[in-house]
């Protein structure tokens, strides 16, 4: 039984998590760092934790620091939220160590699947197909070289400890080898501190369709639905929904076995989400497991009714799953559209000072998961997001609806947003008839003019 829960993270997931937790009478603490201490999160929480300084290697990074706020506040609990250390071995070893329950898989099998090679391994001994590729990390030039020549350009570099979406290279032929070879293992290095990356081919207009799943320590795992994340810029979502508008019966069925299979292999246990590729031939592929709570939680949570995060605490309190595959039903659809403080053209942040943030009240249709207030700060040293607007309702169409209304009444003032990107997305007509793939943001943006997405219009923010 987790009685206080400490949530090593910050913004709009600390209060996702705070509201389960009440729910669940379990208490909270919440760590900041300086640049965070009057934002409103930290005072939703029971308790509330200084950890240090305004940089996140010295706050939200030290795991140092973390553990010591967990034993100055008594908590038994520690959950990560998602990004900083929520995948790190490495953390979740601490807290084990210190006689904590993780809310999470195990630090041994994070270690494990740190490794996106290891999972492609993985996956392919158990009969999940894999993104075309190597299964282990490319050991010098040649080896890209003689793959190339085989199978031909482009080519992916991927970092085998990377994640996000973050160090990914191109290579358009053999000539660039040698430059992105380099430069791929130079950025691994610095962002993940492991320089090896592995080769994987291009999917031409894939779609990027994931998998939410929970397992527990007792070897039940179900799976709880697909979403389409294809709205992406920069490989990093923007849009998400669930269900797809692709995925057959007959698909999901055969996805959520696959599932099933290489999560009970890894022997997994926690909330986390196997991230794929739909080809436009429609075959589907592994490309790597998320060990997490994701971003776009929330739009399985409308169309199940289940809420991820309570799992999550009973399956870290050691509980079996109290679901069967059968018992999970999805009714409607539902969009989720991410909030940032960044300029709409160039997607670069936004930091600063809003000064007024109205946002539509919660119903039935609509759910905005946030830490907002009148003069909160947005700090630049951290991830931008601001919020998360989600929809529901019957038909997709409908939810679209519920979605652009919300989006279009939305007052942050201070800061820009991407509001008007989202807004011209969720309005385009190959957006409205589900056909578009994850190149569909840039195609869209560049048939778009600057001046519509900086006008203000729709948008409603002042810089």
């Amino acid at each position: 039984m987790i009685r206080k829960l400490l949530i090593a993270n910050r913004g709009e997931i600390v209060s996702r998590i705070i509201r389960t937790c009440r729910e669940m009478g379990i208490a909270t603490v919440a760590v900041c760092s300086e640049a965070d201490r009057e934002s409103p999160y930290v005072r939703q929480a029971d308790e509330n934790v200084l950890i240090g300084p305004a940089n996140p290697l010295r706050s939200y990074l030290n795991i140092a620091a973390l553990i010591e706020a967990a034993r100055e506040t008594g908590a038994d609990a520690v959950h990560p939220g998602y990004g900083f250390l929520s995948e790190r071995g490495a953390f979740a070893e601490a807290v084990e160590r210190a006689g904590l329950a993780w809310v999470g898989p195990d630090a041994k099998l994070l270690r494990a699947i740190s490794s996106k090679c290891y999972c492609r391994q993985v996956a392919d001994e158990v009969g999940v197909p894999v993104v075309p590729g190597t299964l282990a990390p490319a050991t010098d030039e040649r080896e890209i070289v003689a793959y190339g020549r085989r199978f031909g350009y482009p080519l992916f570099l991927k970092p085998d400890k990377g994640g996000g979406g973050k160090g990914i290279e191109v290579i358009e032929s053999e000539a660039q080898v040698p430059e992105v070879f380099k430069r791929a293992a130079s950025i691994s290095q610095m962002a993940f501190g492991f320089p090896a990356c592995y080769i994987e081919r291009v999917v031409s207009k894939p779609r990027h369709i994931e998998v939410q799943f929970l397992a527990d320590r007792q070897g039940n795992c179900v799976c709880l639905g697909e979403r389409e994340c294809s709205i992406q810029r920069r490989h990093q979502k923007v849009v998400e929904e669930a269900p797809s508008t692709i995925v057959t019966a007959e698909d999901r069925q055969e996805i959520f076995e696959h599932t099933r299979n290489f999560v009970l292999k890894l022997g997994y246990n926690g909330a986390g989400t196997i991230e794929g590729l739909r080809s436009q031939d429609g075959d589907y592929y592994f490309m790597e497991i998320n060990a997490r709570l994701q971003v776009e939680h929330p739009v399985t949570e409308f169309t199940t009714g289940i809420d991820i995060v309570k799992h999550q605490i009973r399956i870290a309190a050691g509980e079996p799953l109290a679901l069967l595959q059968s018992d999970i039903r999805s009714r409607g659809s539902s969009i989720e559209a991410r909030i940032y403080a960044e300029d709409p053209v160039t997607f670069l942040p936004s930091p600063g000072v809003i000064r007024r943030a109205l946002l539509p009240e919660a119903s039935r249709h609509l759910r905005i998961d946030h830490a907002l207030e009148d003069n909160c700060v947005v700090p630049p040293y951290y991830d931008p997001l601001l919020a998360k607007v989600i929809s529901w309702d019957a038909t997709r169409s409908a939810a679209i609806g519920h979605l652009v209304a919300a989006l279009s009444h939305i007052r942050i003032e201070g800061v820009k947003t991407n509001i008007a990107t989202s807004l011209h997305i969720l309005n385009h007509p190959r957006f409205a008839q589900g056909s578009f793939d994850t190149g569909f943001v840039q195609e869209c943006l560049d048939e778009t003019s600057n001046a519509e997405l900086t006008s203000g219009g729709k948008t409603r923010w002042v810089s």
